[in-house]
């Protein structure tokens, strides 16, 4: 009875199993179940352990080593056959041991009540002298983030790994903010209106994106959202300039920096949004995540592209991976099966400056959470391009 599990018990009961209602109803008052069981219990063992010795004495005598005997005799029988074997059976079949016992039970504890009723009432009184209060069922049922994160993790072969990374992801989502996720400023492809009417078209047609950010002159002056589709209008018609993109446009959309994932697939859903633009405190622009994004984190990667073509990531002969030092630090992991340490900087080149404390120069090699970083080209005080070794251990740390 108390080894069962109670989710699936739950779920017998809504699918309308007679005994998992019948055991759902007895463990809904722990107490009298326990009452009636251990009243048995306890009857019955002291009845035998009276029943030896009495026969003992009639047949051996009074004597202290008969008595002594006949005292280990009926322990070890009550050890194995009362207590020790019952209850592991019952803890390695629960189901089966405890809906069985449920049609005993129950007309044992109708019969038995009265008794059942006047222990508790001691039970209940050395517990309130006690201050102790016994937990309900309902905050025994009660699971948090890590306790569901455990239970996925230990569903074997009841869940299929791919749905198991789902969910595992899909927890995680309240850890994860969107600047995990974003793409950084210098990487978002926009839209300056004020470009030649040549430049926006040339930029509009070879797009792989289908909403633009457009701005005025700089990109903290953003003016909208663009749709690619809504633009082939005028693309078509040999129109397009500045007043015909204002026209197009459609509101930005604008996300706090430090903003969950999860809360932000909601504002997503609740605002029918599919872009949003990261701003910090000030207001400064600092990326823009998608909807895409999101759903990959808890999915994984939409693209086609061949593994040896993703973005930002080529593959080299000696297993080592070309990565942009402005690359974020989870998309690597999350691509290239690495474990590289998520807390700190979100990007490669925030990751390789904070364990240097200063610009390296091309030819450094690292080691950051055992896997070798070396660094290959430094642009602008940044770090523009490294090569990574997936196995820990494969160049000695050094410096060029």
């Amino acid at each position: 009875m108390m080894a069962i599990n109670r989710y699936r018990l739950r779920h017998l009961v809504r699918h309308g199993h007679r005994g998992a209602m019948r055991t759902a109803r007895l463990l809904a008052n722990t107490d009298k179940l326990l009452g009636v069981i251990l009243l048995g219990n306890n009857l019955i063992n002291a009845a035998a352990a009276t029943l030896v010795t009495v026969i003992t004495i009639r047949v051996f005598g009074q004597g202290e080593l008969a008595l002594g005997m006949a005292t280990l005799a009926v322990t070890f029988v009550i050890l194995v056959f009362s207590e020790v074997t019952p209850k592991v059976i019952g803890a390695t079949y629960p189901e089966k041991i405890a809906f069985a016992a449920s049609f005993v039970l129950t007309p044992l504890l109708k019969l038995a009540y009265p008794v059942v009723w006047f222990i508790n009432l001691f039970v209940q009184g050395l517990l309130r002298l006690l201050r102790l209060r016994p937990s309900g069922e309902n905050q025994d049922s009660v699971l948090g983030i890590e306790e569901l994160r455990t239970l996925v993790l230990e569903s074997g072969k009841l869940l299929p790994s791919a749905h198991r990374g789902i969910l595992l992801n899909l927890l995680d989502l309240e850890e994860i903010s969107v600047d995990d996720l974003m793409t950084p400023r210098s990487q978002m492809e926009a839209i300056d209106i004020e470009a030649e009417a040549d430049t926006l078209l040339r930029q509009l047609s070879t797009s792989h994106h289908t909403r633009l950010p457009l701005y005025r002159g700089h990109l903290d002056d953003i003016v909208g959202m663009l749709h690619v589709r809504d633009a082939a209008y005028h693309m078509r018609s040999g129109e397009l300039d500045a007043e015909a993109l204002m026209q197009s446009r459609q509101e930005a959309y604008f996300i706090p920096s430090g903003t969950p994932l999860f809360t932000q697939l909601r504002h997503f859903q609740e605002n029918q949004r599919r872009v949003g633009l990261v701003v910090d405190e000030y207001g400064e622009l600092m990326g823009l995540v998608t909807l895409e994004d999101i759903l990959e984190e808890i999915v994984g990667e939409f693209t086609t592209q061949a593994p040896a073509q993703l973005s930002g990531f080529i593959i080299q002969p000696d297993g080592s991976w070309l990565v942009e030092g402005a690359s974020q630090v989870r998309s690597i992991n999350r691509k290239l099966g690495l474990h590289l340490p998520l807390e700190g900087p979100k990007t490669l080149n925030g990751l390789v400056l904070e364990h240097l404390e200063d610009i390296p120069e091309p030819g450094t090699t690292l080691k950051i959470a055992g896997y070798a970083v070396e660094i290959v080209q430094v642009q602008e005080r940044a770090v523009k391009v490294a090569r990574i070794f997936p196995i820990a251990g494969n160049v000695d740390t050094a410096n060029g």
